[in-house]
């Protein structure tokens, strides 16, 4: 069974799973589901704690040894796994399976892992613990849902921020939800619960922005061309190199451009793509901008800008890169 993070706590007010898998790759939010789950467990009597960590030397059998043992100390105890690849492996694939199939009394097992590949959703282990158990899979947080996911922060502390606040809040973590969450923190200490306005919140938040490619690449594909310009600045001032971002946008030019041309429909040739699921509206929204022919115009600009960073062409990189990112999001 899945749930999203959001539902997590309706979810536990009834009866605990036997197993929770919890991935993705927005740390704050797979920390936190697993603190829920831990806090919930604890007040129903789940006292005792052990913790095993996936490498490459972990042996597997140790999971359902210590499953099965009997304990000394408490009746109910939670078991936690933390799978930091999201690859269990062959040996690990068949063990989850045979766990999952027949889970121990008395036995919380708590799986946290990073992002899953697409190919891993459609795995036995992982269709086994989602039939099982609880899948949570923690996305990202766009930049749209930011506002709303801070104002529910504010809220949870007796906070009630004014509009400009929240968006002020927003704008300065740029999606950093750890950042954002020592953010709140950091106001609810300095001025406790109540009204919290924009001057108040200027003077204290921090500039806690970090960019990736990867950002600036779902930005520009979303349409909003002064965010990415902002990133634009942000990743030169950081010191990450033009060559990394050419090599995220024209990877993802070139995929669009094979969609825009193909002579099935978009969803169908998304499919043949391998586009994951959570960026198909994404794509869908870069195409509705921009027909083939304008794609194929943008793929040649990457063969330009490659030749402009080898010095092979004339040209400054970095605003060549602005040029052609911020064009993708009109």
């Amino acid at each position: 069974m899945k749930v999203r993070p959001d539902q997590l706590g309706r979810h536990l007010n009834s009866d605990l799973a036997a197993i929770y898998f919890i991935c993705g790759d927005e740390p704050l939010q797979v920390m936190e589901s697993a603190d829920r789950i831990r806090a919930e467990a604890r007040k129903r009597d789940y006292t005792e704690r052990e913790v095993m960590d996936v490498d490459a030397q972990f042996d597997w059998n140790q999971l359902l040894d210590s499953a099965n043992s009997l304990s000394l100390f408490a009746e109910k105890r939670i078991l936690e796994l933390r799978l930091p690849t999201g690859k269990p492996g062959k040996v690990g694939s068949k063990i989850l399976q045979e766990y999952a199939q027949r889970p121990a009394d008395d036995v919380i097992l708590i799986i946290s892992s990073g992002k899953l590949e697409g190919s891993s959703k459609n795995t036995k282990w992982f269709k086994t613990l989602d039939q099982q158990g609880v899948v949570i899979q923690c996305w990202p947080i766009n930049a749209d849902q930011l506002p709303g996911w801070i104002n529910q922060r504010l809220q949870s502390k007796g906070i009630a921020a004014d509009r400009e606040a929240i968006q002020l809040l927003s704008d300065r973590v740029e999606g950093n939800l750890l950042a954002a969450a020592q953010e709140v923190d950091k106001l609810f200490l300095l001025y406790g619960a109540g009204k919290l306005n924009f001057d108040q919140t200027a003077s204290a938040v921090s500039d806690s922005s970090r960019y990736n490619i990867y950002d600036l690449v779902d930005t520009a594909l979303a349409g909003d061309v002064a965010r990415t310009s902002r990133i634009i600045g942000g990743l030169k001032n950081e010191g990450v190199e033009p060559v990394l971002m050419l090599w995220a946008l024209s990877r993802e030019v070139r995929m669009i451009a094979k969609i825009s041309e193909a002579n099935i429909s978009a969803d169908a040739a998304m499919v043949k793509q391998r586009v994951w699921d959570n960026r198909k509206a994404l794509i869908r929204k870069a195409l509705s901008r921009h027909h083939a022919t304008r794609w194929k115009l943008f793929l040649k600009r990457c063969a330009k800008i490659d030749k402009v960073i080898k010095g092979v062409e004339p040209g400054k990189a970095w605003d060549e890169l602005l040029m052609l990112s911020t064009q993708i999001a009109q």
